[in-house]
């Protein structure tokens, strides 16, 4: 496995990321365990997951991949050399079920964070990350940006000021962003730096074959304020694979069992993800390892979050870490790419 920094701090992360948000849906608590384990065997010290998991969120399920983890750690002696990574949900009329409407102020980061350390069974978190800003914006695939002013509206000094509160107290280590814009990513620096508080490090924002989004603007931010990607949706929920082309939907694959995902299975990414896997194929290469590989070779990415429902997807997606793609292949993804940028924002 190789291993890379993680903002500023003195943590080496694996290039491979564990992502766990089908456990307690997709996945059984032992088989959640048995990918946990296998992981770190292969190197992985680096383990995802977020209070409102699994996907998709339901108040009968929320909290059960936490939980499931924190079973797996209660067991092990190595809690020291594991970096676990959670998140605190930003607000969602949709979620009342949670704090009765999840907002990003003490009381609900501080509920929040100790339900986690509890049902993760551990004295802290070593990256807390915020899963989605507090402020009306441009996240989860949304173009354009409508400008309003929210007046209630937590403000980002206001939220890091709490969680700096609780790195003073030894339950967070670090705090990183997620499905941020680079206003807010340079807004959280910023209040850093002006008031002494706890700096982010590092973005946990979608990035594939299908969505390079986060090279414009936010890339450069990574490189020069130590902030680096987590890669989620590294596969595009499992398009780039190309399990789904022509109509397919294998038995219980996540866009079978969930129709709501639409994201990446729009007419035109299905269209590109056909040219990618044309391309890995001609060079006799798996097109989910050869996806997985281009997110690896990015360098402001920091780590590659992936997500697997069975043993032999996860043993794959691992290796993609060894996979070295030619210049060749590097100048085909590139000409793809010009031809139909970004097909799934």
């Amino acid at each position: 496995m190789l291993y890379r920094r993680l903002g500023y701090t003195d943590i080496d992360v694996s290039l491979i990321c564990l992502g766990t948000m089908t456990y307690g849906e997709q996945n059984t608590e032992a088989e959640a365990h048995e990918q946990l384990d296998f992981a770190v065997e292969h190197g992985i010290n680096f383990i995802d997951t977020a209070e409102m998991y699994p996907v998709p969120p339901r108040a009968e399920t929320q909290g059960l991949t936490e939980q499931y983890i924190g079973s797996w750690l209660k067991r092990r002696i190595d809690r020291d050399k594991l970096v676990i990574a959670s998140k605190v949900v930003g607000p969602a009329d949709w979620m009342s079920y949670l704090r009765g409407g999840p907002q990003l102020n003490k009381q609900h980061i501080e509920n929040a964070l100790n339900d986690s350390l509890l049902r993760l069974q551990t004295d802290y978190i070593d990256l807390y990350q915020l899963h989605w800003p507090e402020r009306d914006t441009n996240y989860f695939g949304k173009l354009g940006y409508t400008h309003k002013e929210q007046d209630d509206a937590i403000t980002i000094e206001e939220t890091l000021r709490v969680l700096s509160e609780f790195v003073i107290q030894g339950k967070i280590r670090h705090i990183g962003i997620s499905n941020e814009t680079p206003w807010g990513a340079m807004e959280y620096l910023r209040l850093a730096e002006t008031y002494d508080l706890p700096r982010i490090v590092s973005i946990q924002n979608p990035y594939n074959l299908l969505n390079r989004t986060y090279e414009i603007g936010l890339a450069e931010i990574s490189h020069r304020e130590q902030a680096g990607l987590l890669a989620y949706s590294p596969l595009g929920f499992g398009v780039l694979s190309g399990k789904y082309l022509d109509g397919a939907r294998p038995p219980g694959a996540r866009l079978t069992l969930f129709e709501r995902f639409t994201r990446y299975n729009n007419p035109e990414g299905l269209k590109t993800t056909a040219q990618y896997v044309e391309l890995a194929r001609d060079h006799g290469m798996d097109p989910a390892q050869m996806a997985l590989a281009f997110v690896n070779s990015r360098e402001f990415v920091t780590s590659t979050i992936i997500g697997a429902t069975s043993m032999q997807q996860l043993r794959d997606n691992i290796e993609s870490f060894a996979v070295q793609l030619s210049d060749d292949i590097l100048q085909n993804i590139e000409t793809i790419h010009q031809s139909q940028a970004n097909p799934c924002p």
